[in-house]
């Protein structure tokens, strides 16, 4: 009976405890953390959306957050270039900034010029814009991105 009862207490310890353990990642989905596909793009006039980019023939382009670093990848069937990159991420006050440690011959001729790729972040649990603005602090295009883990 003892033994019953101790096996008892441990099965419902660990049933909480999984239960707590899946409730601390479920309730922290409104962060970057995770895998991200490219839905489409937008750009702007103004605060304006003027057009919608939507991925076609092929395309796809994903993203995944990890502990402050950032990694991506894109397949174009239209493009022979290669396009991926591995770096490192913040996000601080609705802003996203990028910085890139390393990428694909493509990627590391851009990053030549730009050091730091810095976005307007709006950011939802299964959702996310990184929306590149001009000068004046208007948006001129974005990235959506879904979850899709």
């Amino acid at each position: 009976m003892k033994k019953l009862v101790i096996l008892l207490f441990s099965v419902l310890f660990l049933i909480s405890f999984s239960t707590t353990t899946a409730e601390k990642i479920q309730g922290n989905t409104n962060s970057l953390e995770g895998t991200w596909e490219l839905v489409n793009r937008y750009n702007y006039n103004g605060m304006n959306v003027t057009d919608t980019l939507f991925n076609l023939n092929g395309y796809q382009q994903i993203k995944i957050y990890s502990k402050g670093k950032v990694m991506w990848t894109r397949y174009s069937p239209n493009d022979p270039a290669e396009w991926f990159g591995y770096g490192a991420y913040e996000v601080k006050n609705n802003r996203l900034e990028e910085r890139l440690e390393f990428g694909s011959k493509t990627m590391m001729k851009i990053q030549d010029t730009v050091q730091v790729f810095k976005f307007k972040l709006q950011l939802e649990p299964n959702y996310y814009q990184q929306i590149t603005l001009d000068d004046n602090g208007d948006p001129i295009f974005s990235e959506n991105y879904k979850r899709i883990d």
